[in-house]
């Protein structure tokens, strides 16, 4: 995917390819992480039915934070899973927006650093 400075930049075809291929990669990873957080958050808290284990995974991923019942006590590991999870989930969004934003910033810096090949 890099292309050395001393190369034209790559057509544009090549560039939303690789666009299409960052978007795929950083939805496979969301999809993956909100799928550990709904498991996690149903599994650990059993009383918590599967549509609010995805709403609670699903805000966490966003870094909206946690919309838990108040009439669910949540265990200590439940406690522990959504610390762990919240941590996780920033990382993984924070990480996911970097893939996403690679193909721009690439291309981007590619244009400053091509050599001006006129003559003048």
């Amino acid at each position: 995917m890099v292309d050395h400075k001393k190369r034209k930049l790559a057509p544009l075809n090549i560039y939303y390819k690789r666009l299409w291929k960052n978007a795929f990669v950083g939805l496979i990873i969301m999809f993956i992480c909100l799928l550990i957080g709904v498991l996690g958050y149903k599994f650990t808290i059993p009383e918590m039915d599967w549509y609010d284990s995805l709403l609670n995974a699903s805000m966490i991923l966003s870094g909206m934070g946690p919309m838990i019942d108040a009439s669910i006590v949540m265990t200590n590991a439940a406690k522990v899973f959504a610390s762990m999870y919240a941590l996780f989930s920033g990382v993984a969004f924070i990480s996911t927006i970097g893939i996403l934003i690679a193909p721009i910033a690439h291309r981007f810096f590619h244009k400053l650093h091509l050599e001006d090949t006129s003559t003048d």
